[in-house]
């Protein structure tokens, strides 16, 4: 399947009604989305999860559900999302469960992923006690990952993410149905390739006595460049290797891909040496992937510093003096009262965003496939209060 392209539908009317901040998803970009993960479905026979660490707009569920599998959890909470705002399938994993919540997340899950064998030894009978259907699985280190940031490497050295292959030992295969390894970091097929061989090598001795593999997230399918006929081919391959097991995959970024902007207003703007415009979010409350990584989010009418006529840092509203979404330069000068689209926010930014200095949450808003606009939620001050205490 070829991706569409993908144009937005946001209309100055549309910007007029929207508070501010605001991230606004457009359905019918996650619709486009959705297509190309359930063709890669279709033709490769494996299942697709929505990974909720990166996209949990459980608005969106009743459409996602229609193209996805289900859900993959990172704790009890997610896990609770996942059953009752999704309703397929829920893979849960954390690095430790805490044996408070064991019972509580066996009894909504179908799938269960250990980090080590110590907490599969400690839990998984409990859990299976609570749910008798459950399917246990292990997480494993291929020690092998091109991820381009080390912060996001859960295969780097000393990573605490995942069993090595000389702790996976014959008991712990008897008490488990599948492994799940997890890589890759907004990458393309070919890198995944690399982890499968590293992976296999490591590990491909227990695989005929397992149900499925989890090839984990990180994979970049939506993205206009990927290759996903390479994907398919190497999941095919695998598939023809291992007739016997079910192959999942969990993307989250690769669903909520380019699907919405974070839309906010210009409050003021100061000179320092430079224009500097103040905006009523923030990069370390709203976008801190902006500041944690070296990643800066294009802005829609916007260049490199310099490539237009008028340059501006865009900053944020809070007391952190680096409180920057870096220099961008336009065609005609701000003005207090201007919108600016921070592009493709819809994906770990929202699940990250935080009230620091008491800067509200954004609103969130949706434009509906059919153009009609609803504004979802809007956050206030009993929301920055409830959380304190």
């Amino acid at each position: 399947m070829k991706s569409l392209e993908k144009r937005s539908r946001i209309t100055p009317e549309i910007l007029r009604q929207l508070p501010s901040p605001c991230w606004l998803l457009e359905e019918q970009l996650l619709e486009q989305n959705l297509m190309i993960l359930k063709d890669i479905k279709d033709r490769a026979g494996v299942k697709i999860l929505l990974a909720l660490k990166g996209y949990a707009l459980w608005h969106s569920f009743p459409l996602v559900r229609e193209y996805l599998d289900g859900c993959c959890a990172s704790g009890l909470y997610e896990a609770k999302l996942s059953h009752e705002a999704f309703g397929r399938e829920t893979h849960t994993y954390s690095p430790a469960f805490k044996a408070e919540e064991i019972d509580a997340i066996a009894r909504i899950s179908h799938h269960l992923v250990f980090n080590s064998p110590a907490q599969l030894q400690r839990f998984g009978p409990q859990a299976r006690t609570a749910n008798p259907t459950l399917s246990l699985g292990l997480r494993v280190n291929p020690q092998y990952s091109e991820a381009p940031v080390e912060l996001y490497n859960p295969c780097g050295l000393h990573s605490r993410l995942g069993t090595l292959a000389e702790a996976v030992d014959e008991a712990t295969v008897e008490a488990i149905e599948g492994f799940h390894f997890h890589a890759l970091c907004e990458q393309d097929a070919s890198a995944l390739e690399g982890v499968l061989q590293a992976f296999e090598e490591k590990f491909g001795r227990w695989l005929p006595r397992l149900k499925w593999v989890n090839f984990g997230g990180g994979h970049h399918i939506t993205r206009k460049d990927y290759d996903r006929e390479r994907l398919i081919l190497i999941l095919n391959n695998f598939k023809s290797r291992h007739p016997h097991l079910e192959v999942y995959l969990e993307p989250g970024e690769a669903v909520g891909w380019e699907t919405g902007p974070l839309v906010a207003t210009v409050l003021d703007i100061v000179n320092n040496g430079m224009e500097i415009a103040i905006l009523d979010t923030s990069a370390e409350a709203h976008m801190p992937d902006t500041i944690i990584m070296p990643y800066k989010a294009q802005v829609r009418g916007a260049a490199e510093p310099g490539e237009k006529p008028y340059t501006y840092r865009l900053a944020g509203n809070t007391c952190l003096a680096g409180d920057v979404m870096r220099d961008y330069s336009f065609d005609r000068p701000l003005k207090i009262g201007d919108k600016i689209l921070f592009e493709d926010q819809m994906h770990y930014t929202m699940v990250k965003a935080t009230t620091f200095n008491g800067i509200p949450l954004p609103a969130l808003a949706t434009l509906h496939r059919d153009g009609s606009l609803t504004i979802d939620r809007q956050f206030g001050y009993e929301d920055f209060k409830s959380r304190l205490g």
